[in-house]
């Protein structure tokens, strides 16, 4: 009964004008960030997340996670659009949406897509939902030797599945590791790689990293090459097609559920997650079709598979997080982040004393999902334009944005420097193949290793 009523609780935390205002313009943001390649979730959240230092708790998570939530609702655009994927977990997208779009039928792809989104961000919210009450007994055996392997666990993975190089992959992580050495350590008061400044004798500040090392290299690409962030979008967006690819998600219906449960439990693995579940439901799809010939060449169920998973893997993605303190991604790291400086503990916490806040998370992925999906079946349009705003637009804007982050970290002109020197090494590690996700993770987890 204490469940259902945490849950209501939940709901009520985001039913306030406030915190509904915010909710909306998390939204925006995200559909808006979503449409452009390159700029997913996790920068959105990295965008975002300085201004939410002042706010209250509820407020501040109904503008990260409407924002991540509905990233993965609009990426589809330019997978369909344009044949590149918006994020890792788009890229099976693109197999079947882009050729339904050279054909004539990007409409149906894009309602499609939207559709298969919106039930697998709900379905990723209720795995989320059924999932914490029933992990609570495992989290509260977990003690400081399980939670040391956990955290290997997390950095073996990430270290070993990022990119084409499982070397590149240790190497990035252990790199992230040496950075989180930084500072004071947990057993004594030596500090440590400060170079006499006051400013590392802390630790090294997660924002300033993550803004240089994902946020700048895009930019910094945009600005050599001097083009439109993405090619010219097709025409051919009719009430007709759309409405049409909303009737092929409901027809398969069972597989739109299904990808979106694999989904949501491939999002619980530390590092997995993203680079394989759009893969993995596509194989689902492929399998559970009698004629497979059409897959590759615009089949409508070899789009709705991975889109389906693509955001039930939100919802999934945060179970680790909230509840071990191990975040299975950049978006989570960011995440865990925002908890803790919002003064709330990942951890059985979580599942206790802050259980109506979790279920305001549940609430909020599930209600971004359907928003983002109504949202972009009005104005599909106008939102696939941002995919085609010039380069020479976007740099000085979002560069504005991403000082004022940093700044706002710390406000120190060290965040400023670490974001510039970030911002280089982030830019050789992208230009060499070089993956960065794990050098954050690495970041995040390091601390967790050192205090268990």
């Amino acid at each position: 009964m204490a469940m259902f009523e945490a849950l209501a609780e939940g709901l009520g935390l985001i039913l306030q004008w406030q915190v509904l205002t915010y909710f909306a313009l998390g939204c925006l943001v995200g559909l808006l960030l979503g449409a452009v390649p390159g700029m997913g979730g996790a920068i959105g959240l990295v965008l975002l997340l300085p201004f939410t230092f002042s706010m209250e708790p509820v407020s501040a998570f109904a503008l990260l996670l409407a924002s991540w939530a509905s990233t993965s609702t609009s990426g589809a655009i330019t997978s369909v659009l344009l044949g590149v994927p918006s994020t890792a977990a788009s890229q099976a997208t693109v197999l079947d949406g882009y050729p339904m779009a050279k054909r004539g039928e990007a409409a149906r792809a894009l309602g499609a897509s939207f559709t298969a989104s919106a039930i697998g961000g709900v379905c990723g919210a209720a795995a989320l939902g059924i999932s914490l009450p029933l992990i609570l007994p495992v989290i509260l055996a977990f003690e400081s030797p399980e939670q040391f392997m956990l955290g290997m666990l997390g950095l073996a993975m990430v270290g070993s599945l990022s990119g084409q190089s499982i070397t590149k992959g240790v190497v990035a992580a252990l790199f992230g590791l040496l950075l989180a050495t930084i500072g004071q350590p947990e057993s004594q008061a030596v500090p440590r790689y400060t170079f006499g400044t006051l400013y590392l004798l802390d630790e090294l500040p997660l924002i300033p990293v993550l803004l240089g090392l994902f946020a700048l290299p895009e930019l910094m690409e945009l600005a050599i090459k001097n083009v439109s962030i993405a090619r010219t979008g097709q025409g051919g967006d009719t009430r007709t097609g759309l409405f049409k690819g909303v009737r092929d998600a409901f027809k398969h219906w069972a597989l739109v559920v299904r990808c979106s449960v694999v989904g949501a439990y491939i999002g619980m693995l530390p590092g997995l997650g993203a680079s394989i579940v759009g893969w993995a439901t596509y194989a689902h799809a492929k399998q559970s079709v009698k004629d497979d010939s059409k897959f590759g060449q615009g089949d409508v169920r070899g789009l709705l598979a991975p889109e389906a998973a693509n955001n039930a893997l939100r919802g999934g993605a945060l179970i680790p997080t909230l509840t071990l303190g191990i975040p299975g991604s950049v978006g989570t790291a960011i995440l865990m982040g925002a908890l803790i400086m919002h003064g709330l503990r990942p951890g059985p916490a979580m599942l206790s004393d802050d259980l109506p806040m979790t279920f305001s998370f549940v609430w909020m992925i599930a209600i971004a999902s359907v928003v983002a999906t109504l949202v972009l079946l009005k104005t599909v349009r106008q939102v696939a334009k941002v995919a085609s705003l010039p380069g020479q637009l976007v740099v000085p804007g979002v560069l504005v944005f991403v000082f004022m982050g940093a700044w706002l970290g710390g406000a120190s002109i060290g965040a400023w420097i670490t974001c510039f020197i970030f911002g280089f090494i982030g830019f050789f590690m992208k230009r060499g193949g070089w993956p960065r996700p794990p050098v954050i993770l690495a970041l995040v987890l390091g601390p967790i290793l050192e205090r268990s």
